[in-house]
């Protein structure tokens, strides 16, 4: 239950914080740690390997830094930092 309303008030924090992309990209890892947390405990409760929640956190890993790297770039290569300034055409 818990975990519910963490994921409903993260969803609701990505739809109504999403005007700067570092904002959006926390609020992604919000949900990520949400689901991480509920995947665990869920492994816990049925003692499975923890082999996949760590392939799972490999993954986090890699959505975070490619998220920030493309922050990197499109705020020094073009002063972009907010979401609504995409030209994606």
């Amino acid at each position: 239950m818990l975990f519910f309303f963490m994921m409903v008030f993260n969803l609701l924090g990505l739809v109504f914080v999403r005007k700067h992309y570092l904002m959006t990209l926390i609020m992604l890892e919000f949900i990520f740690i949400t689901l991480f947390n509920f995947f665990y405990l869920y492994l816990n409760s049925y003692l499975f390997e923890f082999s996949l929640g760590v392939i799972y956190l490999v993954l986090g890993v890699v959505e975070s830094s490619l998220g920030l790297s493309l922050l990197v770039y499109l705020v020094r290569s073009a002063d972009l930092s907010y979401v609504n300034s995409f030209n994606l055409c």
